[in-house]
């Protein structure tokens, strides 16, 4: 397979594509892209605005969790049902904005020790562990056509009752945005978390098994796998 812009990464022994080239220019002579790789969400939809809040310091620990240059990545299936709820969104004025796709499990490790509170953060060494570290979850807001971010019940991680899955705030305006959200979410086969307004799981998660870290090796322009 011939591309211009190509990334491997190696996950446990696995060799899985984070593809950097458009979606729409495979099919054409090359082999489907499994449901299971994970790809940048940019690439399957470049209208979708990604602001990865761990890989900066505007996040409630301050500094960064993830490697400089990391993109937002899913499972491939996951990212096509994020293009979905896009066109929704976009059919009513609106788009989304990810928050943060694929977590290693140090930075999920990182996260725990922060908090160690099960009702936002999964522990990575107890039960499932978190839907990030499987590429099976994002963690989204709305933005209108102009980028800007709308308001919502609250910013991100925000660990208080305000930050339900069922807003109960006065906000007409706040109330409208979060249901828009959440049935474009619903629409396109993901379900919310009961205590993030912004967390959002693919129904199918279970098929897809946790993934601890990603190491990026660059490949040559031009070369085939």
């Amino acid at each position: 397979m011939n591309t211009r812009a190509l990334f491997k990464y190696t996950l446990s022994g696995v060799l899985v594509l984070a593809l950097l080239v458009p979606i729409a220019a495979f099919g054409q002579g090359t082999a489907p892209i499994p449901e299971s790789s994970f790809v940048d969400i940019t690439r399957v939809d470049p209208t979708i605005m990604i602001e990865l809040r761990y890989a900066g310091a505007n996040n409630f620990i301050h500094r960064p969790l993830y490697p400089p240059g990391m993109p937002a990545m899913v499972r491939f299936s996951v990212a096509q049902r994020l293009a979905f709820a896009q066109k929704y969104l976009q059919a009513h004025g609106y788009g989304l904005k990810i928050w943060d796709a694929y977590r290693p499990r140090t930075a999920q490790q990182q996260l725990w020790e922060a908090t160690r509170n099960n009702s936002y953060v999964a522990d990575p060494k107890e039960g499932i562990g978190s839907m990030h570290t499987r590429g099976a979850a994002v963690d989204v807001t709305l933005v209108n056509r102009a980028g800007k971010e709308v308001a919502m019940p609250t910013e991100f991680d925000n660990f208080t009752p305000a930050a339900m899955l069922y807003y109960q705030g006065p906000n007409p305006v706040v109330r409208s945005n979060l249901k828009l959200l959440q049935k474009a979410m619903a629409r396109a086969g993901f379900y919310g978390l009961r205590t993030e307004w912004w967390h959002f799981c693919a129904g199918d998660w279970t098929t897809y098994p946790p993934v601890p870290e990603i190491q990026l090796l660059a490949q040559a322009p031009h070369q085939n796998l």
